[in-house]
Formats: C-alpha cells, structure tokens, sequence
C-alpha cells in the first residue's frame, strides 16, 4: 500500500505538473509569438524586441508569475534571457532542451538544477520550470525554446492536497482492507478452534471406543475360552452320565441274558419269568434315563414362540422333572427378540431354575420378567440358603457359561446372593435386539 500510494502521488504530480506548465506555456507562447519573424530575419532580436519582451515578462501578470525567462536556439545559446548576463552564451544542451526542440512541452517542478539555473535555485522558492517549443505559426517548425521559471505557490498547495487525499485514500483502504482481512482471519480462527475442539472430542470418542472395543475383544475370546471348556465339560458330563446310568442298566441286562434261568430247560417258568422281569426293569430304567438325559439336551421350538410362552416352557419343564412349582409373573406386551436371544432366555431360566432346585433346594422358586424403557429384565429367584461364591457348573451351562452367552447379545448379568435367597438377573436392550 506505501508503494501503491508513492506511485499514486507521483502519477499525480506529473499530471498536475504537466498540466500547470502546459497552460503556462500556452500563454506565453501567446506573448512571444508576434516577435518570432524579427527574429527568424535576422538571427536574434532586436533592440525594439528585446524592449517588448523586457516590457512584456517584467510587468502585468508575466512579471509576477515569472522569475527568469530564456530563448534558446538548436545550439545552445541563449537568444534571449531576463538575466542579461546569460545573454548570448552557450551552454550544453542537456536532455530536457533536447526534448522541447523535438516538440514536448517539459515541466518540472522544484528541480532547478542546470548550470544556467543557479538564481533560480538560490531562490528557495517553489519553482515550476517550463521548457516550451516555439514554432513557426505556417510551417510548424520549431525554431526556438522558451525557457522560464514559474513561482509556484499555488501549485505547491495544490500538490501538497492532492498528495494528502491520496495518501488518506491509500490508508483508508488499507484500513478496510485490514478490517475485512481481521474479521476473515477471525472467523478463520474461531473456526479452526472450533473444529479443532469438535476434532479433539471426536479423537478422544475413538481412544475410548477403541478401549471398549479392545476390551470386550479381549472379554469376547476370554468368553470364547470358557465356553469351549464348558462344552467340555458338558460333553463329559453327558459322557458320565451314559456310562454310569444307561450303559450300566444295559450291561446289567446283557449279563442277564447269559443267566441259566433263561438257557436251561428245566428251570421253573416262575424263576424264569421272574428273571425275565429283572431284564426289563433294568432296561426300563435305562431308557427312562436315556429320555431324562435327552430332554435335558434337546431345545424346544422356540424361535417362534413369544417371550411370555418362552418362560412358561422353561417353567412346565422345569415342574415335570422336579416336582418343584414355579411363580412366574409376565408383562402384558411382547418384546421383539431374535432368535438368539429367545434361545438366550430358554437357556437361561433352565439353567438357573436347576441351580435353584439343586443348591437352593427349590425353595420358592420364582421367574419374573419385566419391562422399563425398551429394557427387558428377566429375574430368576429362590428362597435358599444363598451362597458366598458362585457353585461349580456340574450340570449344565453354569453362571459363567450363562454370564457369556447374554453378555454376547449385548445385555447384562448380574448375581445377588444373600442368606434369605439368591437372584440371578438379566437384561436386554431393543438397542441391542438382534445382534444374537
């Protein structure tokens, strides 16, 4: 903007410059004009010239306009000069002489510099030198230079004003521009610190998320490895349970078969029939085990029943192999379940209405779902002893293969155990419904 307005203000004074000098110039081309064929005649003026112009530039509104006035010719010389004693000498000719002989008015303003101009720069007054071309009024030739200084107060005032409202202008507009570049850079600011903020909250939303996700990774193959013991176990347990229930009873009746009562002829049809009876009763008793162990393992059709019907399936099982009644209390309204989850559920009040019966004694048993703020909360509950840690899983998914599988779906466990009883609970949000 400095630059802009320095180039401005000179761009300025020239043009005022040039302007003042040329009207000046015109004027007193004007005054001189009449004189030129005396001269273009005999080479120089004349007495009767010379008074004329003296007259003429000393008085009226030339003499006090103008300090010093000069004619010069193509060679340098001073044809003619307010100062006489510049009349008639030579002096070189510089670049601005040189200019007017080629037809450009030159004007300058407080620049008297040149050898001739020593008055003129003695003066300290403000100056505005003219270099005027002189042409013959038929031909247009030009035949001399007028020289003269100007005083040039007015110019100077005027300059001096024209300088001050550019250099207003050019501060002005830098202050606008200042403003508009502050606000934009402000609004920028604010911008980049609110973004920065919103950026922050969000990295600091994936450090945790990634901490959430790390640890249900670590608590999903954690959940993984007990699981696979679990089944483990399961399967031993289905496996002691064959070899010491039905497999037995069978090899009792296989051994039976080979007794003499059943081979010999002459053993007395009652004995036999007595035998025979054993046999079956033994292998009754092997499939009524055989049926026992398989109702445990086989899951109803669930997947489209409600959730209501669910807990009574659970319940009437539960009753049929413990003789143990259940309390159930449902809610009026359904709640939309995957099939994951009823499995879920089934699982769930099956294995803890056996640990209830097996370590609680089946002491008031009780199952009871609820739901608040599209939550559903299963409760299973018994009056019994309680206990102080969690009883081994002998049978079963036990509490932490159970604790797993809802856990999985997204819902919560929990385990409240006391002297007057223990509650097992869990819970499923609509949020989390069919993840399973």
């Amino acid at each position: 903007m400095i630059l802009a307005g320095f180039i401005v203000t000179r761009l300025i004074e020239a043009a005022v410059t040039y302007n003042a000098g040329a009207t000046t110039a015109l004027y007193v081309d004007s005054v001189i004009a009449p004189l030129l064929p005396n001269m273009q005649e005999k080479g120089q003026f004349g007495d009767t010239d010379i008074r004329a112009l003296d007259e003429t530039l000393g008085q009226g509104a030339l003499g006090e306009r103008l300090m010093s006035f000069r004619l010069w010719d193509r060679d340098g010389r001073i044809i003619y000069s307010s100062d006489k004693e510049l009349t008639g000498r030579r002096f070189p000719v510089n670049s601005k002489l040189r200019d007017a002989f080629d037809g450009t008015v030159v004007a300058q303003f407080e620049r008297a510099e040149d050898p001739e101009s020593q008055k003129e720069k003695s003066s300290g007054r403000p100056l505005l030198e003219i270099y005027n071309p002189i042409r013959q009024p038929w031909s247009g030739e030009v035949v001399a230079v007028s020289e003269f200084y100007e005083i040039a107060e007015g110019l100077e005032r005027t300059l001096l004003r024209a300088q001050l409202w550019s250099l207003f202008a050019v501060v002005g507009l830098t202050l606008v521009f200042f403003v508009v570049l502050s606000a934009i850079v402000l609004r920028g600011s604010r911008m980049i610190d609110t973004q920065r903020l919103s950026l922050s909250a969000r990295v600091a939303e994936l450090s945790r998320l990634l901490s959430q996700n790390e640890a249900l990774r670590l608590k999903a193959r954690q959940a993984s490895e007990r699981v696979s013991a679990l089944n483990e176990s399961h399967l031993r347990r289905v496996g002691a349970d064959l070899h010491d229930g039905p497999a037995q009873l069978i090899a009792f009746a296989s051994l039976r078969l080979e007794s003499p009562l059943l081979t010999e002829p002459t053993v007395e049809d009652a004995r036999r029939d007595k035998e025979i009876q054993a046999i079956k009763t033994s292998l009754d008793d092997a499939m009524a085990e055989i049926r026992t162990i398989s109702h445990g393992l086989v899951l109803p059709q669930v997947e489209a029943a409600s959730l209501s019907d669910i807990l009574k399936t659970a319940a009437r099982a539960h009753q049929q192999r413990t003789n143990a009644p259940v309390a159930l209390s449902l809610p009026a309204e359904d709640f939309e379940l995957s099939s994951s989850e009823k499995t879920c559920i089934y699982r769930f009040a099956q294995e803890t209405l056996n640990n209830g019966y097996r370590h609680g004694g089946g002491i008031d048993q009780r199952v009871a779902a609820s739901i608040h703020n599209s939550e559903l909360v299963i409760e299973v509950s018994d009056a019994g002893p309680g206990f102080a840690t969690p009883p081994e899983p002998s049978h079963g998914l036990g509490l932490a293969g159970l604790q797993d599988r809802v856990e999985s779906l997204g819902g919560q466990f929990s385990v409240d155990s006391s002297a007057n009883g223990t509650i097992v609970r869990m819970s499923l949000s609509k949020k989390n419904s069919g993840l399973g």
